[in-house]
C-alpha cells in the first residue's frame, strides 16, 4: 500500500493507547495519539468529568498477574491495587518510555474518515484534521451506559452505575443495585455498609468467585496450578469453590445456570459476608415499578428511593462512523483488535476475556505495530497477514461454551487467544513480546519515598 504519510493516530490515552504507543516506537514507527482529558490514565482516572471509576474500585485481578511487559507493579502494592494506585503505575509507564511527547491532551477525535487512496482522515474537535496511514481506536469500552427499559412509573431516583462515585451515596437512602457484575457487586457491597436498606437484583445464578485461595490471589493459584484438560480442570475447581463458598442459594443466590468458566468470572470476597450478615438482599429481576415500590419477578415488592443501573456498557466509537460491524453490542474483530472490513483500522481496547488486559495490550500493540512494519518495509509478510485477517477465523474458546449473551458475543479465552498469538508471531517471523520489550526498556527508577497512593 503506498501511503504518503507513515504516521499511525492513536485514540485514547488509557492502557491500550499506550501500549500500542510503545509498540510503535519499538517498530520505529511515528505516531501520534489524542487524548480528550489532560493527563494519561484512561478510565482510572478517578478525577476526570466523566468517568465510570468509582472510590472503592480495585483491580479485579491481581497485581501479580497483571501489568504492562517488562513493567511490573511495585513490590509494595497490595495484591489487588487500588484505582489510584493503578493510575500511578499507569503514568510512570507513559514517563518511562517518554510517550507524553506524542500526545495531544484536551484533544477529541470527532471524525475518521477513510479516504479513496487507503488512508484515514481524522478530524479534532479543533475542526483540525490530519491523513493518517492507521488508525488504532483505543477509547475503551465503558463510557456508553447501556440503560435497560423499566415499566412502569418510579418515584424515586434512577440512575446508571457510570455516575456513581463513593459510598455516602447511600446513606440513609434504601438502594437497589440491579446488575451482578464485577462492578455491580462492588457497588452492592458500598450499598450494603452504608444504606439504610440494601438490595441487589441478580437475572441469573452466578459462580462467585473469592479473591484469595489458601492464601493466594485466585488467578496466581490458577495460574501456578497443573495445566489440566478442561474436563478435568472444571470439576476440580468447581469442588474447591463448593468449599469455600458452600451453597450459595442459602443466601437467596438463585443457582447457577450455567457450568463454572462460561461467564466472565465474578471475583468478590465480600459480598458473601454481607449477604451472611443480612446487610445485602438478593431479589430476581424487575417485572414493573410502582411509585416508590419496585415489583420483582417472583411477586415481591420493596420500597426503594435509588435504583442504580450496574447494566454495562455499549461499545460504540461515536467517531468512526459505520467502519465497525457490531455483535451484541460490540465490535466484530479479527483477534479482537483487526478490522476485517477497512484496512489499518484497529480497535484494541474492547477485550472481553477472563483474565487481566494489560500484557494482552502488549501482545496487540505489538501485533499491529509489525503489521504495520512489515507494509511500510512491502516485506510478503505484511499481505500473508491481511489475508488472514479477511479469512481466518479461529476458535478461540478453548472449549468453553460461553452463555449466550450480549456480554459474551466476542468472548474468548485469554490462554487459548494468547497460545495463537504467540503460534501467529512464529509464523510472521515476528520477535515474541517478552523478548522484544526486554530488548529495549530503559532502565526503571525508583518511585519517591511516601505513602501508598
Amino acid at each position: 500500500m503506498a501511503m504518503q504519510s507513515s504516521k499511525t493516530c492513536i485514540i485514547g490515552a488509557g492502557p491500550a493507547g499506550l501500549a500500542a504507543a510503545r509498540a510503535l516506537r519499538l517498530k520505529g514507527l511515528d505516531w501520534d495519539l489524542f487524548e480528550t482529558h489532560d493527563d494519561v490514565g484512561g478510565i482510572w482516572d478517578i478525577a476526570r468529568d466523566q468517568t465510570p471509576m468509582y472510590e472503592s474500585a480495585h483491580f479485579i485481578s491481581s497485581k501479580t498477574m497483571s501489568g504492562f511487559e517488562g513493567f511490573p507493579m511495585p513490590e509494595d502494592y497490595p495484591d489487588y491495587p487500588s484505582h489510584r494506585q493503578i493510575l500511578a503505575y499507569i503514568r510512570d509507564f507513559a514517563d518511562l518510555w517518554g510517550l507524553r511527547d506524542n500526545i495531544a491532551f484536551n484533544t477529541t477525535v470527532t471524525d475518521i474518515e477513510k479516504l479513496p487512496d487507503g488512508r484515514w482522515r481524522v478530524t479534532r474537535d479543533d475542526g483540525r484534521s490530519d491523513d493518517y496511514m492507521a488508525v488504532i481506536c483505543a477509547t475503551g469500552a465503558n463510557w456508553h451506559p447501556r440503560m435497560p427499559d423499566l415499566e412502569g412509573h418510579f418515584s424515586g431516583e434512577i440512575r446508571h452505575a457510570f455516575s456513581y462515585r463513593r459510598a455516602d451515596e447511600f446513606r440513609g437512602k434504601r438502594v437497589l443495585v440491579v446488575g451482578a457484575g464485577n462492578s455491580g457487586v462492588d457497588i452492592a457491597c458500598d450499598a450494603a455498609a452504608n444504606a439504610r436498606r440494601a438490595l441487589i437484583s441478580v437475572r441469573r445464578g452466578y459462580h462467585f468467585i473469592p479473591k484469595h485461595i489458601f492464601g493466594i490471589p485466585a488467578d496466581v493459584f490458577a495460574h501456578n496450578g497443573p495445566k489440566l484438560p478442561l474436563w478435568l480442570e472444571r470439576p476440580i475447581f468447581s469442588v474447591l469453590l463448593r468449599m469455600y463458598v458452600g451453597d450459595l442459594t442459602r443466601l437467596g443466590l438463585p443457582r447457577p445456570d450455567h457450568r463454572l468458566f462460561e461467564t466472565h468470572p465474578i471475583l468478590n470476597s465480600q459480598i458473601l459476608h454481607y449477604l451472611q450478615h443480612g446487610d445485602l438482599h438478593v431479589k430476581p429481576d424487575i417485572e414493573r415499578l410502582d411509585g416508590d415500590d419496585v415489583v420483582f419477578r417472583d411477586g415481591t415488592r420493596e420500597a426503594v428511593d435509588l435504583i442504580l443501573l450496574a447494566t454495562g456498557y455499549t461499545e460504540i466509537q461515536p467517531y468512526a462512523r459505520d467502519y465497525f460491524t457490531y455483535e451484541g453490542g460490540r465490535p466484530e474483530l479479527y483477534l479482537q483488535m483487526f478490522s476485517r472490513e477497512h484496512a489499518n483500522l484497529f480497535a484494541p481496547s474492547f477485550l472481553e476475556t477472563n483474565s487481566g488486559a494489560f500484557k494482552l495490550f502488549d501482545t496487540m500493540g505489538l501485533a499491529m505495530a509489525n503489521y504495520l512494519h512489515d507494509q511500510r518495509a512491502g516485506a510478503p509478510t505484511a499481505a500473508r497477514m491481511a489475508a488472514r485477517i479477511e479469512q481466518d477465523r479461529p476458535d478461540l474458546s478453548g472449549g468453553i461454551r460461553f452463555v449466550a449473551s450480549d456480554r459474551h458475543a466476542g468472548y474468548f479465552d485469554s490462554d487459548t487467544w494468547q497460545a495463537y498469538l504467540r503460534k501467529l508471531y512464529r509464523r510472521m517471523g515476528w520477535m515474541l513480546p517478552e523478548r522484544e520489550i526486554a530488548a529495549a526498556s530503559p532502565p526503571r527508577r525508583p518511585r519517591p519515598a511516601g505513602p501508598p497512593a
